[in-house]
Order: structure tokens, then C-alpha cells, then sequence
């Protein structure tokens, strides 16, 4: 794998909801500064998830591809590509009966052996976040989350940001360089703002 692109290579990554988007998703992703990195979209009117991630907001360059194979499924796996080069890095399964108590996704490498995961820091504030989601239509109990590699060791933490109006997380790599390819973090980032917040 040649070197990835300097913006592959920071230590925080912010992914903000795009407001007001007549059809789909759209997201943010920043680094510490607010410059926007990526831009990225979600396909409306798809039945199977699929996910494009851009150099830009002017959408110049494809840059990563998010998709799954399967229709509608709590526990579907996302493919993830790298548009530029083709290559495919890896891909990121959801644990359906898991989630809906405590969210948990895995991530697989391209020869789909378990390399790491996500989970949900605290069960109670799982539990809090969702009654708070459901009685108030906002999320007004951020949510802490720290993904592991298959070893145990931490590679990034992500925190949501306190904001009933915005969906906004940090995401922040602890391990350099991180065991697990960036671009699936990246990836984890967009399905959290894209999947779990639609979901809950």
C-alpha cells in the first residue's frame, strides 16, 4: 500500500452532521482547526447503505466508497474501498442484538480476519442516551465510545459533543500508528453519524 494522503494522517478528526439536507446525509469531516478535510454523502433512496466520502464539499474527488451488500439488516457488514486506488481496506460489521442495548461494531481486514472493535464505553449512558433520545428527539446525553484492537490495546476513543441541535463527534487516535488502517476509522466515524444516531 503506498503512503496514504496527509489528511489520513492526523491525530483528531471531528464529523459533523451537514443541516439541513433536502435528501440523504451529509457530513463533515474537520480536523482541529475546522478546515474541512472531507465531505461526505449519503446515497438517498437506497435500499442497501452507501456511503461517498470527498476531498471536498465541491466533491472533486472521490476519495473512500461505503457500502453494503445486504438490504436493510441491523447487523450488515460495510465494505470499505479506497475510490482512488481501488483497493479495497477492510470493512466494519455492525452486532445487531448487541447494539440495540449497547452499541458494538467489529472491524475486519480485507482478508476478513476480526481485527478490532468498537464499543460503547459505559452501559448506562447507553441505556440514558436512549431514553433521552426517545423522550426528548434529541440527544442530550453525549456518548463515549473507545475502539480496541484484537489484542486489547486502545487505538482511538470518539466522544460526541453536547448538542441537541448538531450531531458532532471527536474522534481521537491514541495509538501512532494506529494498528487498525485510518481510513476504516474514518469510515466508523461517518457510520456512527450516518447509522446508530438513525437508528436509536
Amino acid at each position: 500500500m503506498k503512503e496514504l494522503s496527509p489528511y489520513f494522517q492526523h491525530r483528531k478528526y471531528i464529523f459533523r452532521r451537514k443541516v439541513f439536507k433536502l435528501l440523504g446525509e451529509a457530513f463533515y469531516i474537520l480536523n482541529e482547526r475546522g478546515e474541512v478535510l472531507f465531505y461526505g454523502e449519503q446515497k438517498a433512496f437506497k435500499l442497501k447503505e452507501d456511503f461517498r466520502i470527498y476531498s471536498d464539499k465541491e466533491k472533486t474527488k472521490e476519495v473512500l466508497i461505503i457500502k453494503t451488500p445486504q438490504i436493510l439488516d441491523i447487523s450488515a457488514t460495510y465494505n470499505v474501498q479506497d475510490a482512488l486506488t481501488k483497493e479495497f481496506v477492510g470493512a466494519i460489521k455492525r452486532k445487531g442484538l448487541k447494539s440495540i442495548v449497547k452499541d458494538e461494531w467489529i472491524f475486519l481486514s480485507k482478508e476478513g480476519q476480526e481485527i478490532g472493535k468498537l464499543t460503547e464505553e459505559s452501559i448506562i449512558g447507553a441505556f440514558l442516551s436512549r431514553i433521552g433520545a426517545q423522550l426528548m428527539y434529541f440527544n442530550l446525553i453525549p456518548q463515549k465510545y473507545v475502539i480496541l484492537n484484537s489484542t486489547g490495546k486502545e487505538v482511538a476513543r470518539i466522544v460526541q459533543h453536547f448538542n441537541p441541535f448538531v450531531l458532532k463527534y471527536t474522534m481521537e487516535i491514541k495509538e501512532i500508528p494506529p494498528s487498525i488502517d485510518v481510513r476504516l476509522l474514518i469510515a466508523m466515524g461517518i457510520l456512527l453519524a450516518g447509522i446508530e444516531k438513525r437508528q436509536e
